[in-house]
């Protein structure tokens, strides 16, 4: 019995020292064993700032909205800018492309055209623990906390910029490709994710 613990004992604090050493060395492929994990969160943990020539004009909230499968509506090497209010920010749950790690974790922000909008008709957009975005009115680095994230944006029209990535794990969860679903709790699987610079418009 105490071989026993021990063994158990040694096996929880290797363990422990794993996840500690993945929260503080997270690859930017996060945990992933296929092919289509890693480059999936290859572009989720993007570090690089769009250029100018990357943005697609044709990204607006309203398109985001627009009804139908729009699984092809876009492209992710491309980045975009939306303008809305949000209603929420806060923390999502600890994720492979994160390394399941508590302290290493992207923060959902819901953005809709009125500040009483529908859950499915919110749009999600994401901070991520690897790009701290720009706040346009300084020109600075912001903290990226839930706390403040909330703090500063909630009940705010604000303009995100970022590269688009399409969620396929929220397809059955999004109002345009899982219509009149009672549990979408979205408009769509797209999103600025991550975002890289953030304007408070009022």
């Amino acid at each position: 019995m105490k071989r026993a613990l021990l063994v158990a004992g040694i096996v929880v604090v290797v363990l422990a020292v794993v996840w500690l050493l993945l929260g503080l060395n997270c690859p930017r492929t996060g945990l992933a064993l296929t092919s289509n994990a890693r480059a999936r969160q290859w572009l989720k943990n993007r570090t690089e700032f769009p250029r100018e020539t990357d943005f697609d004009a044709s990204v607006t909230l309203d398109e985001f909205l627009r009804l139908g499968d729009d699984r092809n509506r876009w492209s992710t090497n491309r980045a975009g800018r939306v303008q809305g209010w949000v209603l929420d920010a806060y923390y999502a749950r600890p994720e492979a492309t994160n390394c399941y790690c508590l302290w290493r974790r992207d923060v959902h922000i819901a953005v809709a055209k009125r500040p009483d909008a529908p859950r499915n008709e919110q749009v999600i957009v994401e901070v991520t623990p690897n790009l701290r975005p720009i706040d346009s009115a300084t020109g600075r680095e912001l903290d990226s906390s839930e706390q403040n994230l909330k703090r500063m944006l909630v009940g705010h029209l604000v303009e995100f910029e970022g590269w688009l990535f399409f969620d396929a794990s929220h397809v059955n969860e999004s109002e345009n490709t899982a219509a009149h679903n009672r549990k979408n709790w979205r408009a769509t699987a797209w999103e600025i994710h991550p975002v890289t610079r953030i304007k408070v418009v009022r």
